[in-house]
C-alpha cells in the first residue's frame, strides 16, 4: 500500500456487510490506493439452531464503517458508494419501518420441518426449476414458512419482509428495494419473468405487496441527507444497489468467465462460476444467482469449511491452543496434521459437523468419522478432516462440470494461507488452482460492480482491473505432485457409496437434533448467547 500521503484522484467506495462485520474499502481508480474501515457485531444463538442478529445495530456498524472510510480519502473525489451484503437474511419490518424481528441470517436452521415438507411431497424439486435455489432451511421462503405456522403474531405486525441488503438500501438512501442478486437468494425469485414468484409468495404465506421491488443490480440510488451527514458525504452520492456477497467474491477474485471457477473457503465455503445466462442443473444440486442482467453466478456453497479444523483443535489438540477462543489459531493444529500421510492411511471423515448444503441439502445428514483403527492418531483425524472439506467442494465442482467445464480455480480465504490446505486443494480438485489475495475480495467486487454501472468501465473483468495494483506479482498456480492426485482420486470414488451408507444410518444415528426441538417453539429464549467464529457469509 501506498503513504497515507498520496491522495488519489477518484476513489470508488465498495461497502461488503457480511455477517460478523461491516467492511468500508475506498479503492482508487488505476492505483493501489485503499483505505478500510471495518466494525464487528455479533450473532446471538437464543435457541439451539437459531441465529440471528440486530438489524439496526448492523447499519449503525456499516455506517460507521464508511464514515470512517470517507474520512481517510480526505479531499480525492469519491464517485459513489457500491453495497454488497450477506444472502438469506429475513428481517420483518412494521409500517414505519422498525424491525418486528430480529435479522434472521442464513445459518438459522428453525425451518428445518418446512424444508424438509417441501421435499417431501415433491414441490422442492419445482422450485428449484422456477427460482434456481434449492430448497434449504437458509432460504427466506422456508423462514417465512415457519414464521406463518409458528408465529402469527409477529406475521400480523409484519407490514413488510426484507433481506439484509434491502434494509441497507433503505437505511442509505430511503429507497424501498432489493437487487436481482439479492432476490435470488430468497427463494422467492422466477428466474424467467425476474419478478417475484407467485407460487413461491403464496407457499410463503405473504403477499408480493410485503416484498421489496426488485432492481438491476447496477441500478443507481441517491444517498438520503441523514446517512449522507452521518458518514460525511454530500446528499445525492450515487449509491450502487450492487449484489449479493457470493457473486460479488467472483468479480473481486478475478472469476468471471465461464470455465474460471472461485473458490472461497473460510469458516464455510462456496464454488461459483459465471456463465452468460441463469441455468439450473438437473440434479436440484447448485444455485443461479445473478451478478448482472447477462452474468450468472451458477454454484453451491458449503457449511462445514474451516470450521472443520476449528473444531478438531478443540476437540482433539486443546494442549496446542492458548490464550483466548478469539486468540486461537490453526497453524499449530495443521502443522501436526501434515504429519500424517495422504489418504490419512483409510481414515475418513465426513464433516458434516453442522447442516450441510451442496451439492447434498441434507441438512439432517450428521458427520462421521469411517474407518478408524488403532494405529490413527489425531494427526490422522485432523488431515481426514481437511481432506473431507476439500472432497466436498471438489462435488460441488463436479455438478457444475455439468453445466459448464471446469478448466481452472481461483481460490481465496484465510484458510490458504496454509500449505495443507494448498496442497490438498489442488490435489483433490485436480486442475490448475491459483489462490489470489484474500483481503477486501467481496469490496472491491463491489466497487468493480458500482464503477460499471456509473460508466467508469465497460465490462466486468476491466472494472476490476481498474481498482487493482497495477504492479502486481505475477501469480502461479498451486503445483499438485501426480501421486497426490492419484491418491485423492481414489479417495474421491469411494466417497458416493460412504455417503450412501451413512443416509441409511443416519436416522438410527440422530434421532432428533436440538435444531429439530427448537424448530416447534414459537418465541426466542430470554437471554440469547452470543455465538463465537459464526461463518463470514452465507457462502452463497
Amino acid at each position: 500500500m501506498t503513504s497515507p500521503q498520496r491522495s488519489p484522484p477518484r476513489v470508488m467506495i465498495g461497502l461488503d456487510v457480511g455477517t460478523t462485520a461491516a467492511k468500508a474499502v475506498a479503492f482508487g481508480l488505476d492505483s493501489d490506493w485503499r483505505r478500510l474501515a471495518l466494525r464487528e457485531y455479533p450473532v446471538v444463538e437464543p435457541v439451539p439452531g437459531w441465529y440471528e442478529q440486530d438489524p439496526e445495530r448492523i447499519a449503525e456498524c456499516a455506517a460507521a464503517a464508511l464514515a470512517e472510510c470517507v474520512a481517510g480519502v480526505g479531499d480525492a473525489e469519491v464517485l459513489g458508494i457500491s453495497v454488497s451484503a450477506a444472502m438469506h437474511g429475513l428481517i420483518g419490518l412494521d409500517a414505519v419501518m422498525r424491525p418486528v424481528t430480529r435479522l434472521v441470517i442464513w445459518a438459522d436452521s428453525r425451518a428445518d420441518g418446512e424444508a424438509r415438507a417441501l421435499r417431501t411431497d415433491g414441490q422442492a424439486a419445482e422450485l428449484h426449476r422456477h427460482t434456481g435455489i434449492p430448497v434449504h432451511p437458509m432460504t427466506p421462503l422456508t423462514k417465512l414458512m415457519w414464521f406463518a405456522r409458528h408465529d402469527r403474531r409477529t406475521c400480523a405486525a409484519a407490514r413488510w419482509w426484507f433481506g439484509l441488503k434491502d434494509y441497507l438500501l433503505w437505511r442509505l438512501t430511503g429507497t424501498l428495494a432489493t437487487d436481482l442478486s439479492s432476490a435470488g437468494g430468497t427463494g422467492m425469485l422466477d428466474l424467467a419473468t425476474r419478478t417475484w414468484s407467485p407460487a413461491a409468495v403464496e407457499l410463503a404465506g405473504i403477499s408480493a405487496e410485503q416484498l421489496p421491488s426488485i432492481l438491476p443490480t447496477t441500478a443507481t440510488l441517491t444517498l438520503a441527507a441523514t446517512a449522507a451527514s452521518r458518514i460525511g458525504l454530500p446528499a445525492g452520492t450515487p449509491v450502487v444497489a450492487g449484489a449479493a456477497d457470493g457473486p460479488l467474491g467472483n468479480l473481486g477474485t478475478g472469476a468471471v468467465s465461464p470455465g474460471v471457477a472461485g473458490l472461497s473457503l473460510g469458516t464455510s465455503g462456496a464454488v461459483r462460476m459465471v456463465i452468460p445466462e441463469p441455468k439450473v442443473d438437473d440434479r436440484g444440486t447448485l444455485f443461479c444467482y445473478a451478478l448482472t442482467d447477462s452474468a450468472w453466478v451458477v454454484g453451491g456453497a458449503i457449511s462445514n469449511g474451516g470450521l472443520v479444523v476449528r473444531w478438531a483443535g478443540r476437540a482433539l489438540t486443546p494442549d496446542l491452543l492458548t490464550g483466548p477462543p478469539e486468540q486461537h489459531h490453526d497453524e499449530e493444529v495443521l502443522d501436526l496434521a501434515a504429519t500424517a500421510p495422504a489418504g490419512s492411511d483409510g481414515l475418513v471423515v465426513l464433516p458434516y459437523l453442522v447442516a450441510e448444503r451442496a451439492p447434498l441439502w441434507d441438512p439432517d445428514l450428521p458427520g462421521a468419522i469411517l474407518g478408524l483403527r488403532a494405529q490413527h492418531t489425531r494427526a490422522h483425524l485432523i488431515r481426514a478432516a481437511v481432506e473431507g472439506v476439500c472432497l466436498q467442494l471438489r462435488a460441488v465442482v463436479d455438478q457444475l462440470d455439468r453445466l459448464w467445464p471446469v478448466t481452472a480455480v481461483r481460490a481465496t480465504g484465510g484458510t490458504f494461507r496454509a500449505a495443507l490446505w494448498r496442497e490438498t486443494m489442488a490435489a483433490v480438485l485436480a486442475r490448475p488452482l491459483t489462490v489470489v489475495g484474500e483481503a477486501e475480495g467481496t469490496a472491491l467486487g463491489a466497487a468493480a460492480l458500482g464503477l460499471v454501472a456509473l460508466g467508469h468501465a465497460t465490462r466486468l473483468g476491466t472494472a476490476a482491473a481498474r481498482l487493482s495494483p497495477p504492479d502486481a506479482a505475477p501469480e502461479s498456480p498451486v503445483e499438485a505432485p501426480p501421486d497426490l492426485v492419484a491418491t485423492y482420486a481414489r479417495l474421491r470414488a469411494s466417497l458416493p457409496g460412504l455417503v450412501r451408507g451413512l443416509e441409511s444410518a443416519a436416522g438410527a444415528l440422530a434421532p432428533t437434533t436440538p435444531a429439530a426441538a427448537a424448530a416447534t417453539r414459537s418465541a426466542p429464549a430470554p437471554a440469547p448467547r452470543t455465538v463465537p467464529g459464526t461463518p463470514p457469509g452465507g457462502g452463497g
